[in-house]
């Protein structure tokens, strides 16, 4: 029996351009489990306002980070897809099939299941680029996978990677990061690890995503040895009037500079690729936000990437799944 591993992250417009960007913010942002407002409420707005001034805007923050070959996103999660096939070639599983998706827009879920299908697979591990469960990630692409999966006369086997927030061998591999940068650039006198935001709400019913980030988050300052005071998680990219999980990242940057803090190093633990949130928001906003605040250096940690002791530890996570 033919087996499969698939890499799933959110997605990313096509191009740097507004059209691109809309028919992105369209799928995404029309999703029950990112916007869990009533549709009566949220389609009118979405369609009628968000739609036609938000892109414009994001196409803006796209083109300062395009690459040659795309969008950073697409381009690191098709390396790691790369990079994993030729690790699981030289651990001699050949046989296993990796493949990658986007939950939003191109390669779309269901065409690159169609596609291992159709190669002969019959188990597939699926596994979601989020350490950290989410309704709005992790369980939106559970639904994706769930409706392809209803149309299949004969579906494969599924198996789930839900989560790896304290993964032994990703937090080594995080703790490995911040080490070598140090190492390279110095040290700053804090270390902040920015994660993505959710709203506040999602937590109160129920959503384990922020005490499964608060766990990464003391697991990766036990690996570095850090002591109390020398650390601290925030959230960034807050959508909306809505109160979202707390300590924003970039008014605690300001702050910390404000009071007399010189230099900070931030590091995204949820990400493991980098992308418009890492590279724009963090490295660039936020960045020029500390600086005006008072700060004098800002060290942005790259995301895992491509480093080989990442790719190790997910080809394990995947593996681990396999029956």
């Amino acid at each position: 029996m033919s087996a499969a591993i698939l890499l799933v992250n959110l997605g990313t417009p096509d191009a740097p351009t507004a059209p691109a960007v809309k028919r992105y913010l369209a799928e995404f942002l029309g999703d029950r489990r990112v916007v869990e407002l009533p549709r009566l409420l949220w389609l009118p707005l979405l369609h009628g306002i968000i739609l036609n001034t938000r892109p414009a805007k994001s196409a803006a923050k796209y083109a300062t980070i395009w690459t040659a070959e795309g969008s950073p996103l697409k381009v690191h999660t098709e390396r790691q897809a790369k990079l994993l096939r030729g690790l699981l070639g030289q651990r001699g599983r050949k046989e296993i099939l990796i493949d990658w998706a986007m939950r939003y827009q191109n390669p779309s879920i269901p065409a690159v299941l169609d596609r291992l299908v159709a190669a002969g697979v019959r188990e597939i591990v699926v596994v979601p680029l989020y350490p950290q469960f989410a309704g709005s990630t992790t369980a939106s692409t559970q639904d994706a996978v769930n409706a392809w999966l209803k149309r299949q006369k004969q579906p494969p086997a599924l198996r789930w990677v839900e989560d790896f927030h304290v993964d032994p061998g990703y937090i080594r591999a995080l703790a490995a990061s911040i080490n070598d940068h140090w190492m390279k650039n110095g040290r700053g006198d804090k270390l902040v690890m920015s994660f993505h935001g959710i709203p506040q709400r999602s937590v109160e019913r129920g959503d384990p995503y922020a005490d499964q980030c608060h766990a990464t988050a003391q697991a990766l300052a036990k690996e570095l040895g850090l002591a109390d005071g020398a650390w601290l998680a925030t959230f960034q990219s807050r959508f909306g009037a809505a109160k979202w999980l707390q300590p924003y990242t970039q008014p605690t940057l300001e702050e910390l500079a404000r009071g007399g803090l010189k230099s900070v190093d931030v590091v995204c633990p949820g990400f493991p690729a980098d992308c418009l949130e890492t590279l724009e928001e963090i490295a660039m906003e936020c960045r020029a936000a500390f600086l005006h605040a008072g700060g004098s250096e800002f060290g942005y940690i790259p995301c895992l990437n491509e480093r080989d002791d990442w790719i190790a530890a997910l080809a394990d996570l995947a593996l681990a799944r396999l029956a």
